[in-house]
C-alpha cells in the first residue's frame, strides 16, 4: 500500500516485466502505419504513441508503446511477448529500408506522474529527476551511468482519446485522469546506478503490484493480462489511445470498423469491486458467474489501497450492470459489484447512426 502511495504520488519507480524491440531505417514510421491500427507516419521525434497489430478479424495479436527519437522507433511490448513481435515484424520486411531487432540490452522503468500534464513536460521531468537537475546542482551532480545510458522516455497518452481514435467509457472524469503512466528505456547495465541515484534523491524502488493496482484502477487494458485470443479493442476501450479509424488500410481494419458501426460487441470489459472480508482474493482467470453460469473471467486482480480488493473481467456484453455477481476463489465463491468501464450497448462514441434495421449482435 505504502508503494502505491508514493508510486501515485511520483515518487516511486519500478522496474517492469517489459522487453523493447527496435526498427530503424528511413522507411520504419511509414512501415509500421501500413501495419497496426495507429497512425504513426508523422510521428515526431520524441511524440509517443501507442499501436495494435491485428488477425485479420480484428482481434488483438500483439500491442507496444512506440516513441522514436528521429533514427530509431522503440518499441516495449510484455517480455513474454517481444520476441513474437520481433519475428513477426521481420518476416513482414521487403523491399524497405527497415532493420528490426530485439534490444536485449534495454530495459525499462516505470513511473507515475500525479495528473494530466502535457508530454513535453513530463519527459522534461523525467529526464531531469535522471540527471539529477531537480535534486541536486547539476553542475556537481555525479553518476555511475553515462549520457547514453538513456533510450528514450514514452508518456502513456491513456486515458485521452488520440486523433482517428473514439471512447466508450464516458465516465467524468475518467479514473485514469488521476495518472499518467511514464516508461523509461535504459541501458540494462545502467539500471543499478539509475535506481541508486533515484533512491538518494528520494524516490522509493516500488513493486510490480503496487504498479498494476494504480493500472487497474484506471481501467487501463494490458496485453499479458487483459487480453486473450478472442479480444477486440472495442471490447476493452482500447481504441481511445491505440487505433485511428480514419487511416488507410492494415490487416484487422474491416473488423474494426464492422465492430465500431455496428456496436454490441460479444463482451465487455468491467471493473469489479470485490468483497474483501476474507483475506484471500480470487486470481486472474476466475471464473465470474451470475444466475449458475459462468458469463466472463477475471483478467487482472489487486488489492487498491483505497478502493480495497478490485479485478478486471471481460464479462458477456448483455449481462445486466446492475446484478452482483461471483467470483470463483481460492475459498469459495466471492461476491462481488461491477463498476461499467463499457456500456452494454457496445456502441462507441461518434458511431454512424444506423440507416435501417439493425443486423444482431456480432457471434463468435
Amino acid at each position: 500500500m505504502r508503494e502505491q502511495r508514493l508510486l501515485e504520488a511520483g515518487r516511486g519507480v519500478v522496474e517492469l516485466p517489459l522487453a523493447v524491440v527496435s526498427v530503424r531505417g528511413r522507411d520504419r514510421l511509414g512501415w509500421l502505419d501500413t501495419l497496426s491500427s495507429q497512425r504513426v507516419r508523422g510521428l515526431a521525434p520524441g511524440e509517443s504513441a501507442e499501436l495494435l497489430l491485428l488477425d485479420v478479424h480484428g482481434r488483438v495479436e500483439h500491442a507496444a508503446a512506440l516513441v522514436d527519437d528521429g533514427t530509431t522507433a522503440w518499441l516495449t511490448t510484455e517480455a513474454g511477448r517481444a520476441d513474437a513481435l520481433a519475428a513477426f515484424l521481420d518476416s513482414m520486411r521487403f523491399m524497405l529500408d527497415v532493420a528490426v531487432a530485439r534490444e536485449e540490452d534495454v530495459a525499462v522503468l516505470g513511473t507515475v506522474v500525479p495528473g494530466r500534464g502535457g508530454a513535453s513536460r513530463v519527459v522534461a521531468e523525467t529526464r531531469a529527476a535522471l540527471a539529477g537537475s531537480d535534486t541536486s546542482d547539476a553542475a556537481t551532480a555525479s553518476h555511475a551511468f553515462g549520457p547514453d545510458a538513456l533510450r528514450a522516455v514514452w508518456v502513456d497518452p491513456w486515458p485521452g482519446v488520440v486523433p482517428g481514435g473514439t471512447r466508450y467509457a464516458l465516465a467524468q472524469p475518467h479514473p485514469g485522469e488521476a495518472t499518467t503512466f511514464v516508461l523509461v528505456l535504459l541501458a540494462a547495465d545502467a539500471v543499478d546506478a539509475v535506481v541508486t541515484h533515484l533512491r538518494a534523491a528520494g524516490i522509493a524502488v516500488a513493486g510490480v503490484l503496487a504498479w498494476e493496482a494504480l493500472r487497474i484502477a484506471a481501467w487501463r487494458p494490458r496485453l499479458a493480462r487483459d487480453v486473450d485470443d478472442k479480444a477486440l479493442p472495442h471490447e476493452l476501450d482500447w481504441l481511445r489511445t491505440a487505433v485511428h479509424l480514419d487511416k488507410g488500410c492494415y490487416k484487422g481494419q474491416e473488423g474494426v470498423a464492422r465492430t465500431y458501426n455496428l456496436g454490441r460487441p460479444p463482451r465487455r470489459l468491467v471493473l469489479l469491486h470485490l468483497d474483501g472480508s476474507d483475506h484471500l482474493v480470487p486470481e486472474a482467470g476466475a471464473d465470474v458467474g451470475w444466475g449458475g453460469r459462468v458469463v466472463g473471467r477475471v483478467t487482472s486482480v489487486a488489492r487498491h489501497h483505497d478502493l480495497g480488493p478490485v479485478a478486471l473481467a471481460v464479462v458477456k456484453r448483455t449481462l445486466d450492470p446492475d446484478v452482483d455477481v461471483e467470483v470463483a476463489g481460492p475459498a469459495g465463491p466471492v461476491a462481488a459489484s461491477q463498476e461499467v468501464i463499457v456500456p452494454t450497448d457496445g456502441y462507441g462514441e461518434g458511431r454512424p447512426q444506423a440507416r435501417g434495421p439493425v443486423t444482431p449482435g456480432l457471434r463468435r
